[in-house]
């Protein structure tokens, strides 16, 4: 492709056209984004039917650079990419440090909570990271560094919205399936945060114990282990896909399967088509050659967020991109039907949760019945009053 410049008038045109602020004098800048990634071995899956790419999340992060740039271009913006993929918690952290040494004050990061923690220790306010990855709630109400943001939706915002949606159908009685990992009785435990705030009544909850081979012998345990007091839906709390992939048509009730398994509520999936997300989609499976994931989806709005705020404000310091994604002017389109802003106590990104199936979205809560004096959006996760952090304001 042919690169081309523009003089300072054609691009301060342009940008006027566009809608956007530019300064008296249009002045080159170069903004430098780092992208670390450390995904840690979970163990063996009972059940891999899905393999995750490997590439999740860097894919996006390099998306969103590509797409920065084609607006950055005709404002003298120039973005630019360093991503390491590293093979361990001090890997990633040391990576973190070195590009500081070399300048990258912008990070995006999808490692898990406790490494998570540990960048934010080691950092200040003269660099500004972004939780593309970790889904805990409680870098969202107790652990808040004022240098992090999250545009990971929270478990408390994954099952909120679930429990919105059975809410509305008045599927009100579920049978609750945990899993045996950290990752599956936290999503379990921010559903039945969120069964008491929606008026879900959990009337059966078991622990997933078994350990066999159930490609031979779902059908026969399943219906056994469902039987109970009648209910309208089984939700599963199975993050890593150990057993829950078997749960739907195996239940003693003819019911829906609904959770980390059946109908799913996620940051992001590649069925997410409404609202001008297609051409999203399209643009992604051209650059990845596979669907966008949550993961992608995270780093890429990160990375759009950072070029929104250097865009508007004209500031590519942390302390300056952070101030606007924090401020009321800042309104992003992330493809949701809704205008995206980040809460300024904890630092979650606001967004609507799509919930889908394999090959559909089913739905995509706040549904407007449920109120808030601010927005709607906040009906999802811990609200101000009952998150701990104020990271400003």
């Amino acid at each position: 492709m042919r690169s081309f410049h523009l003089s300072p008038v054609a691009a301060k045109l342009i940008a006027l056209l566009l809608g956007l602020s530019v300064p008296a004098t249009v002045q080159a800048l170069d903004i430098h984004i780092g992208y670390i990634q450390w995904v840690p071995e979970e163990g063996p899956v009972l059940s891999n039917i899905i393999p995750e790419p490997g590439d999740g999340g860097r894919r996006g992060a390099e998306l969103g650079v590509a797409d920065n740039n084609t607006t950055g271009r005709f404002l003298d913006q120039n973005y630019k990419l360093t991503s390491v993929t590293a093979g361990s918690a001090q890997e990633a952290e040391q990576a973190l440090a070195t590009m500081r040494d070399r300048g990258v004050e912008l990070f995006v990061l999808n490692v898990p909570a406790d490494t998570l923690n540990n960048m934010a220790q080691t950092t200040d306010s003269n660099a500004l990271l972004f939780n593309a990855a970790a889904k805990e709630d409680r870098l969202r109400t107790q652990e808040c560094s004022p240098h992090v943001l999250h545009t990971m939706a929270s478990y408390s915002m994954l099952t909120d919205a679930l429990s919105q949606w059975l809410n509305k159908r008045r599927w009100q009685d579920v049978f609750l399936i945990t899993g045996p990992t950290d990752q599956d009785k936290q999503w379990a435990e921010g559903f039945r945060r969120a069964s008491k705030r929606f008026n879900i009544d959990i009337v059966a909850e078991k622990p997933w114990t078994f350990d066999g081979d159930l490609r031979r012998t779902a059908s026969s345990e399943l219906p056994l282990f469902t039987q109970g007091p009648d209910y309208d839906a089984v939700v599963v709390a199975d993050v890593r896909g150990d057993f829950g992939e078997y749960v739907p048509f195996n239940t003693w009730l003819p019911r829906p399967v609904i959770g980390t398994q059946g109908l799913t509520p996620v940051t992001w999936h590649r069925v997410v088509e409404a609202w001008g997300a297609a051409q999203l989609q399209s643009r992604f499976r051209d650059l990845a050659d596979r669907g966008m994931n949550d993961l992608d989806y995270a780093a890429w709005i990160a990375v759009r967020s950072i070029g929104e705020a250097v865009t508007r404000d004209n500031s590519t310091s942390p302390e300056g991109v952070r101030s606007y994604l924090l401020s009321d002017a800042f309104q992003l389109d992330g493809f949701k039907g809704r205008k995206l802003s980040y809460r300024n106590w904890n630092g979650q990104l606001r967004q609507p949760i799509p919930l889908v199936q394999p090959r559909a979205l089913v739905a995509q809560p706040p549904f407007e019945a449920f109120l808030h004096p601010r927005t709607d959006l906040d009906t999802l996760g811990y609200d101000r009053p009952e998150s701990k952090c104020r990271i400003s304001g």
